[in-house]
């Protein structure tokens, strides 16, 4: 973290300035914003507190309750949402907080009696190393506050709005703010009142339910699985010895999910409650908690299961469900118009929970449609680069489908009905990236490039997410993880690797100046007055240990001047962590390579340190069409 730069600090330095639309926020609603962001909920919260970030971009977060969700449904946090949330700054404190996950236990029917249950598997839960950040359990609840906290201390001080109720809306493409909301109050002593609010953008975060997605034509589609699951959040003394561990268990009673939670004695326990005949869901959707409590006890035999204390609980069906598109663009008229609503989370996608996925894939929804947002409305790039926010992620929410339709019919199945007897634990080694977050790759698009380099970085595939490794900084020797440097601050990330001459070979010493000073460059777009490294964070990686890099030799375009002070940063050069260096670590080429980062942390190209046009030809349908005039509004 950097502060300092525009005079001393004396308290939180997390807390930033106001700016922007931030220096006089009104509390009230207003009648105009550049978005509105419907529901808070984990698609909407992260999509607010993203562009939370943009002091020019005025935007309002609304929800029906009158105040914070106290008891969230979702608790599985898995390690991408971990890394997502070190980019806005709160991965330690809620790793601090939340159970960790390290392995899952498998139980099954005795072979000698199959009334009883015994452990037949332990997994490792990242036997594979895929992150360095862990697989946590907490409340949903908790996720949302943090968000809030990131969105409080923002330039712009947002704060939700409680108590808005979503009608409808109408997209009327006149005027600065095309999009007409038709809101009403759920709270306060005007309850009940409606009124219109315009907006540019609209984004529909509101759930399974969304009405949002309803006024844009928009329908889940899909199957119900007619099995139905009681869930429920417990304090309970038992005999059951991985009462800490996260379990699948499998009897001939059925199935439990048990879930460790948060604090040390609260768990939660999927418990299955059979097959739905036709007609009867309302019946089975009434199922009492003592008989989810009876019907656990008879999964459990021999252990007994004592519950003092329901924190929460429910009944629900499996269903998979996913919308064809993710904004109000109708087929007709794809590639003719740029998108004006959204919608995000389980507005598009529904799943089971069992895979701990609901959450997570929300989240990521509103960290890929924030940015871009912001850089649309500060006039960093033009608005068709909201086309892509569609595009990338309906795919993502169909692989999650496919993906969950196989875990929760496995998890339901008997024991007897498996073809192998290991066949759930298996699934779960087998298919471990994919419910961690890392499986997600974006197709070529005008935010990813083509893979015509790959080669020169073979451990940063294109279109995946950024994969953190160490490094020393040259300045002061810190060992850091590089991808931990990286804000939910809205810049794109460039990465120089650096040939193994360094500072003395003149291939590095082209690529800075070019940076500098061509007209090609991406920084040339950066307002005037700015920090030169307000939309674009510029680091270089040596292939030697920090010791041998002078710094005062580094190039100027690494050591930016910034605030009020124009003061040297130092912070963007690294040299080989001797114990893992990075270019073994992820196969760089070792004659010089350039990484582009997306502000949501995915890998958008990959190109030879001498091929500036390459780099020229990527950014440049990316660059706003008021060029180097672009200035915040």
């Amino acid at each position: 973290m950097q502060f300092h730069h525009n005079g001393y600090v004396s308290g939180d330095p997390t807390i930033q300035r106001p700016a922007g639309v931030g220096v006089d926020r009104r509390d009230e609603l207003p009648d105009e914003m550049d978005v509105l962001v419907v529901g808070t909920g984990p698609a909407g919260m992260i999509t607010a507190a993203q562009l939370s970030q943009f002091s020019g971009v005025s935007t309002r977060i609304i929800d029906r309750r009158d105040g914070r969700l106290e008891i969230g449904q979702a608790d599985g946090i898995q390690a991408r949402s971990v890394e997502t949330f070190q980019a806005f700054g709160f991965a330690d404190r809620i790793i601090a907080e939340a159970y960790r996950i390290t392995e899952m236990a498998f139980w099954k029917p005795d072979p000698t009696n199959p009334s009883h249950i015994v452990r037949t598997a332990r997994a490792a839960d990242d036997e594979t190393g895929v992150s360095e950040f862990p697989h946590l359990l907490v409340n949903q609840a908790r996720v949302l506050d943090y968000f809030a906290e990131v969105m409080a201390h923002s330039p712009t001080r947002m704060q939700p709005d409680y108590g808005w109720d979503f009608l409808d809306l109408e997209v009327t493409e006149q005027g600065e703010y095309p999009v007409r909301v038709t809101l009403q109050r759920t709270a306060g002593p005007d309850e009940g009142t409606t009124r219109v609010v315009r907006a540019k953008y609209v984004v529909g975060g509101d759930g399974a339910r969304s009405k949002v997605r309803a006024a844009i034509g928009c329908s889940l589609d899909g199957d119900q699985a007619n099995h139905a699951w009681g869930v429920m959040d417990v304090l309970a003394n038992t005999d059951f010895p991985d009462i800490r561990t996260k379990c699948a268990i499998q009897s001939t009673s059925g199935s439990i999910l048990l879930i460790p939670r948060e604090g040390g004695h609260l768990f939660r326990m999927y418990v299955d409650l059979g097959e739905v005949e036709a007609g009867h869901e309302k019946e089975v959707r009434a199922t009492s908690i003592s008989q989810i409590i009876a019907n656990a006890n008879a999964i459990l035999n021999p252990f007994r299961l004592d519950v003092k204390d329901v924190a929460w609980h429910s009944v629900y069906e499996v269903g998979h469900r996913l919308t064809s598109r993710f904004d109000d663009v109708l087929p007709e008229d794809a590639g003719t118009r740029n998108p004006r609503v959204f919608i995000a989370g389980d507005a598009c996608h529904t799943h089971s929970a069992k895979a701990g996925q609901g959450m997570n894939v929300s989240m990521q929804d509103g960290f890929n449609l924030g940015w871009k947002l912001g850089h649309v409305l500060e006039g960093r790039s033009p608005a068709a680069l909201l086309r892509t926010y569609s595009a990338e992620r309906q795919v993502i929410a169909k692989n999650l489908i496919d993906f969950d339709r196989e875990w929760s019919s496995l998890m339901a199945a008997k024991p007897e009905d498996l073809a192998d007897p290991t066949e759930l634990e298996d699934f779960y080694v087998r298919t471990a990236e994919f419910p961690a977050g890392f499986m997600t790759e974006y197709a070529p698009s005008m935010v990813v490039a083509e893979a015509h380099h790959q080669a020169l970085a073979a451990g940063y595939p294109i279109g995946k997410r950024f994969k953190s490794a160490r490094v020393r900084r040259v300045c002061d020797g810190n060992d850091l993880h590089l991808g931990h440097l990286a804000a939910a601050d809205g810049r794109w990330r460039i990465y120089a690797f650096a040939p193994a001459g360094g500072n003395a070979d003149p291939r590095l010493a082209a690529f800075s100046e070019w940076m500098l000073t061509s007209a090609g460059s991406p920084l040339a777009d950066t307002p005037d007055g700015a920090d030169a490294n307000s939309w674009f964070d510029v680091k270089v990686i040596y292939q030697q240990l920090h010791t041998e890099v002078v710094i005062g030799e580094v190039p100027e375009v690494f050591r930016p001047r910034v605030g009020i002070f124009g003061l040297i940063d130092l912070e963007n050069a690294f040299g080989i962590d001797p114990g893992n260096d990075i270019f073994d670590a992820r196969a760089i080429d070792r004659d010089g390579v350039v990484i582009v980062v997306r502000p949501d942390q995915y890998v958008a190209a990959v190109v030879p340190l001498a091929a500036t046009h390459e780099l020229e030809s990527f950014f440049a349908p990316l660059r706003s069409p008021q060029g180097a005039a672009a200035t915040s509004r």
